[in-house]
Formats: structure tokens, sequence, C-alpha cells
């Protein structure tokens, strides 16, 4: 089981795989006509059953749906180790937004029903399938091309993508894995404008974001 946190997400619920068993609300008449069982909290029990510092109105209890990887997927964004709750949800935001279907994640990234991801994700849980596996294993079988950042890497903005793509991020210190670095097939760097002495590198999630939004742009020119 996991919890999902808030009324606006929780609404989100009712067109998604995901079978909710009961709703604890302190509002429940704003969640007229949703189907499930719905039990009325004050806001001092809400607390307490909340996993926010700052609880909204409602959490549901909610069974974990069973992920199956979709193997004919055009675009994976596939990450490797990631740990921080927030880069993750971020990341689902960024794969829903662009209408990327799929993440592939390694075995020892962070639960994608963790609580703070889940928050994070604002809903896109709902809609992009996560799904985790042994990444050497799945890039081999793939026939995407697999795409990964490094320094030495081609200029982003001047590269040539690939229609179907593997798109890697990896580990927030320790960059993606031997393992997985050497199933690359094309590298890719982000340049710097500023002053590159005071700035090492770019968060994942924000590396992931200007990536994606130049692959996709390029649809649209």
């Amino acid at each position: 089981m996991f919890l999902v946190e808030g009324n606006k997400t929780i609404v989100e619920l009712q067109n998604s795989d995901i079978k909710v068993r009961e709703i604890f609300s302190t509002e429940p008449d704003l969640l007229d006509g949703f189907d499930a069982e719905i039990t009325r909290i004050d806001h001092k029990e809400l607390h307490k059953i909340s996993q926010l510092q700052h609880p909204k109105d409602s959490v549901a209890l909610c069974h974990i749906p069973e992920r199956r990887l979709m193997e004919n997927a055009v675009f994976n964004l596939v990450l490797d180790g990631i740990q921080d709750p927030g880069n993750m949800g971020t990341m689902i935001r960024l794969a829903d937004w662009f209408g990327i279907e799929q993440i592939v994640c390694s075995e020892d990234s962070v639960d994608v029903f963790n609580p703070k991801v889940i928050q994070a994700s604002m809903g896109s849980f709902t809609r992009v399938n996560v799904v985790y596996t042994s990444l050497p294993e799945f890039l081999q079988a793939s026939p995407n091309i697999s795409l990964g950042t490094d320094m030495d890497g081609d200029n982003i903005y001047k590269a040539a993508f690939p229609e179907n793509i593997n798109l890697i991020m990896g580990n927030e210190g320790n960059g993606m894995r031997m393992e997985t670095r050497q199933q690359l097939q094309k590298r890719l760097s982000i340049p710097r404008f500023g002053n590159q002495k005071k700035t090492e590198s770019l968060n994942v999630s924000v590396a992931a974001s200007i990536i994606l939004g130049e692959i996709f742009s390029r649809k649209v020119r």
C-alpha cells in the first residue's frame, strides 16, 4: 500500500490504474462521487496520519499497482541510481510533460511510491509507467539508441538525435555507473555559458529538463 495526499492529486487517481482502498478527509464533501470509502477525520487526526509537515485536506490509502516494462516504447527516460525523491518526482513530471510514457529505473533507484516522490510528481505518477530492472540487460536488449551525458560529449544544441531514444541520467553524486556507461551509443554535453570556476555541475533533474527541451524542440521546428 502507499499514500496519496491532497484532493487535487487524489481526484486524478480516478482516471488511472491505481485502486483506492480508503480515503481519510477533513472535507469529504469535496470528493463526492469518488468510487471509494471515505472516512471523515478532523485536522488533528490528519496531522497524525499525514507524511507532510503541513498536511492538506485528505489522505488516500492505495494499492500499489503492478507495472510491467513496455518493450516497444519509442522514448525511455532511464534513471541509474537516482536517490533523491524530489529528483525522481520532478523527472516523472518531466516525462509526463513531454509525453514520455515510460521511465526505466535501476533496481537501487528510489521507490516511485515513496511519499516524497508521490508529492513531488504532482499526479504525474498516474500517467507515466515507472519500472525497475537491470539496466545493462535492458539497454542491451533495447532497439533504441542510448544517449547519456558526458563532459566531452557532443554539444546538445548541435547534436543530431535519433527517433527512438533511451535517455540515461545518472546518480546525483556519482553519475551513471560504468556498466551503464558502456551501453552508451551517443554522448551529450550541456555547454556552460557562465563562470566555469563556480559551477561544477547541474542538478540531474535540471539537466534532464534541458536535454528533453532540446530534443523535443526539434520536433516542432
